[in-house]
């Protein structure tokens, strides 16, 4: 029976005869005669202590195990006569599966600085820190399956390998099948290319599955997204993963409503189903951390429009000293955003309606023809964690808009015919994964939220 096993056999068993545990040991402890090992499978957070008699046939296993070593344990399930677990295994079998050099393995019983533990992302994850944040990564990824299917929404695949920017910002990394060595010349390099045009890795899912919307009603993506912005920040990486739903026949306020609908979800199941993850993250991460989540999951929303945050941001300018100065027409800056949510509000924001200077071509125009049908929800800690609109479904201004910035119309014939043929309303908006793993966990940088990340400078694995 496997560790994961024991606790619901417990609900019924006082002991069990029969155990099967194998994971790597975490400490060893001597005694006279017997030898104490925690062991631990990255199941759950806890630690099972094993009990070793010693022996001819278990010394020269036991001379061998130090941490990190990996072991299979055959033994009895019983009460422990210690403080520390009430629960121990009494080894009848032990099993070296592979040995920890302890002159070269870097994860002792002291604790280790997130910096020197990006420099071994291949073993972070045995750590208490990093076991617990992938367990959390890994039910939030089932939790947002989970909530769209429980509106009727379909899950669809979009292209990682793309021919359209869009966001239309140029940061894009390009894909080529030509060999870097031997370029031939400049002027033939496309036509020479797999795809005979240029490609890229995709920026974001949202137009393809616009066009998926438009034939099932409502969709939603969830996959990686590339973006070559060398930004080394704690909030930027180059490969990201984004939750991406798209709705048929929907404007503006039911957009934000489902919005708001599903971070609240998610909080709420990560909250039941990672509760001692969490718990680790609030003793050892963000002391605040499990009631800023509570609060943020009941508290209503405040909505703002765009220019009524820049008033009031304006006027805090003076007494915060901004950094950046709060200016109509330009985007938010982070610390624009955290005064809002930490500071005035106290609380989740909503701001929408921002000019449309500043927002992509697909945003829905506004009636006053300054601004668009354009969101975003800022959290306290991270600043915005979504970002949606009301697409544009009027041709004729769609492609006003493409030719505002610059953009090529043919290379969005298959877009503009969402408009040419039965075009409807629609809205959709995206959600940052990693992000919202920051806020979930307290942990102020990407780079320890994404297994293997990869940044400027970085590529590892």
């Amino acid at each position: 029976m496997k560790r994961t096993q024991v606790i619901d056999a417990l609900q019924s068993c006082s002991e069990l005869e029969h155990i099967l545990v194998q994971g790597w040991v975490r400490t060893k402890r001597i005694s006279k005669k017997v030898s104490f090992l925690e062991v631990n499978d990255g199941s759950c957070l806890s630690n099972i202590q094993v009990i070793v008699d010693h022996g001819p046939e278990t010394d020269p296993i036991l001379d061998k195990l130090a941490t990190g070593a990996s072991v299979s344990v055959k033994g009895s399930l019983v009460q422990s006569p210690g403080k520390e677990q009430k629960w121990e295994i009494q080894a009848k079998e032990l099993d070296l599966l592979g040995k920890a050099d302890q002159e070269d393995y870097p994860l002792q019983k002291k604790r280790h600085s997130d910096e020197f533990l990006r420099t071994i992302a291949h073993l972070r994850p045995r750590t208490n820190k990093y076991s617990a944040l992938y367990r959390i990564r890994s039910e939030l990824a089932l939790a947002v399956h989970d909530f769209f299917r429980q509106l009727n929404f379909f899950y669809i695949q979009t292209p990682i390998i793309t021919s359209s920017d869009c966001e239309g910002a140029g940061e894009l990394f390009r894909v080529t099948s030509l060999s870097l060595e031997d370029l031939p010349p400049k002027q033939r390099l496309v036509q020479d290319d797999f795809f005979d045009k240029k490609a890229y890795l995709t920026v974001s899912g949202q137009l393809t599955a616009e066009a998926m919307a438009c034939s099932l009603g409502k969709v939603y993506t969830f996959g990686p997204t590339f973006r070559a912005e060398n930004s080394n920040t704690p909030r930027h990486a180059a490969e990201f993963w984004m939750v991406e739903p798209e709705v048929a026949f929907a404007d503006l306020e039911e957009c934000i409503g489902i919005a708001e609908d599903f971070i609240k979800y998610l909080l709420g199941a990560i909250q039941k189903r990672c509760s001692q993850d969490l718990g680790f993250f609030t003793s050892f991460v963000d002391i605040g951390l499990t009631s800023r989540l509570q609060e943020v999951e009941e508290t209503q929303f405040v909505h703002l429009h765009y220019a009524e945050a820049i008033k009031i941001l304006e006027s805090a300018h003076s007494s915060k000293a901004f950094q950046y100065a709060p200016v109509y027409g330009a985007d938010l800056q982070t610390e624009h955003e955290r005064y809002l949510v930490e500071e005035k509000f106290q609380g989740p924001v909503i701001i929408r309606d921002y000019p449309k200077s500043i927002k992509p071509f697909y945003m829905r125009v506004n009636d006053d023809n300054i601004t668009v049908a354009a969101f975003d929800i800022l959290l306290p800690q991270v600043g915005e964690i979504v970002g949606g609109s009301q697409r544009e479904e009027r041709l004729n201004l769609l492609e006003e808009r493409l030719e505002d910035q610059g953009m090529k119309k043919e290379d969005y014939g298959w877009y503009l015919d969402l408009r040419r043929f039965g075009s409807i309303p629609h809205s959709g908006f995206g959600l940052g994964f990693e992000r919202f793993l920051m806020f979930l966990t307290g942990i102020y940088n990407i780079r320890d939220v994404i297994p293997f990340p990869r940044t400027p400078n970085n590529l590892e694995y």
